[in-house]
């Protein structure tokens, strides 16, 4: 009798922490950039300080079991630059590790703002930090072990793509590799993953036209390709400004997520639009059938604050959670006219990002 007790128990065991592990919680950012009053402000005696943009919001980064960023700069040791050649210290990728992101996308526009140096020390950095990353790939034969990027958390196999839609008239130095949006290749890829017994393909696309809050046709044809051929996520940044989300739904549930854009996480760009984005906030889990389910998505806006020396000049940056924000306690902080900025920032964006919704899920209570 006490064997079989002990053998339910067993059982019992085992099939809860199935139950509790066959699960992921993914967020992911929008274009963290670098630009020249960035640099001003983070300049020290001994280096680059960045201690204070993600204090707000670290821990909501913290609690996803994975958070992904697009790093749309590059690291090149010296010679550091804001727009149009984008250049960070190294401080600043650190910065985003300590926040709570835990894989870095290097295929945008700027990856070759600093040439050949630039993305192979920008590869290097990031490996030394023993952050995983994707998009850009010192060799073919580096990217034939590392593409697509595999990684297996709570149990479920989880492949990562990433593309751009081009690099500023700039073409990789042999051998570097960057990845480029082509149906061929990526049909490959997604092939590839499939392979490699992934039980999700999510792609990380950089396109879209900037500071419009509306995606185009061509986005569009993109997602239904990545989608028909297996692609379950698409997460789309570049556009610097908030475009739709759009939650794909049967009887059954949710099918697949495009988000368009997620517009920036941090910058000095000026424009209202600009001055935030949104961290999208996806859960799935895989059934005893091994069947991924696509369990919620939600949004939370951010805000970049600027203090300024004149209306030119900012001397502090932080990156503030618009709804915690949002209130007698924010309008206090930031002065009545940046108040007013972040609102209006915050109802174009959820016009955007909501505008595909019919009765989808609203944002969470953090939204």
């Amino acid at each position: 009798m006490k064997t079989q007790v002990a053998l339910l128990t067993f059982l019992f065991v085992i099939s809860y922490s199935y139950a509790q592990e066959q699960k992921v919680s993914f967020l992911f950012a929008g274009d963290a950039m670098q630009h020249k009053a960035q640099l001003d402000v983070a300049k020290t005696e001994n280096g680059y300080d960045y201690s204070a943009y993600f204090q707000h919001v670290e821990d909501e980064i913290k609690q996803a079991d994975i958070a992904v960023v697009n790093l749309e700069t590059t690291l090149p040791g010296k010679k550091y630059s804001g727009y149009p050649f984008f250049g960070s210290p190294d401080t600043y990728a650190y910065a985003l590790k300590d926040a709570g992101f835990d894989v870095f996308l290097t295929a945008n526009n700027h990856i070759l703002d600093k040439g050949k140096d630039g993305l192979e020390r920008t590869i290097y950095i990031l490996d030394s930090m023993k952050v995983k990353h994707t998009g850009v790939f010192i060799n073919k034969e580096k990217r034939d072990i590392y593409y697509p990027l595999m990684m297996i958390k709570n149990g479920i196999r989880i492949a990562m793509l990433n593309y751009t839609y081009g690099t500023n008239d700039f073409v990789p130095t042999a051998p570097n590799v960057v990845n480029y949006i082509d149906k061929k290749q990526m049909k490959a890829d997604i092939d590839m993953a499939k392979q490699m017994k992934a039980d999700i393909i999510i792609a990380n696309i950089h396109w879209g036209v900037e500071y419009v809050l509306k995606h185009n046709k061509a986005q569009k044809d993109i997602a239904d390709y990545l989608i028909k051929n297996g692609v379950r996520l698409v997460i789309g940044g570049h556009p610097h400004v908030v475009q739709p989300i759009d939650i794909q739904k049967d009887s059954c549930g949710i099918n697949n997520i495009v988000v368009y854009s997620m517009g920036n996480l941090i910058s000095n760009m000026k424009p209202v639009n600009t001055r935030g984005g949104m961290m999208v906030k996806i859960d799935i889990s895989k059934d005893e059938n091994s069947a991924i389910s696509i369990d919620s998505c939600n949004y939370s806006l951010v805000w970049v604050n600027k203090l300024m020396k004149d209306k030119d000049t900012p001397t502090f940056f932080e990156l503030l959670p618009v709804a915690a924000f949002d209130n007698e306690e924010g309008k206090e902080k930031l002065g009545e006219a940046e108040f007013l900025k972040m609102q209006t920032f915050a109802k174009n964006a959820k016009n955007a990002v909501e505008s595909l919704w019919k009765k989808e899920p609203q944002p969470t209570a953090n939204q």
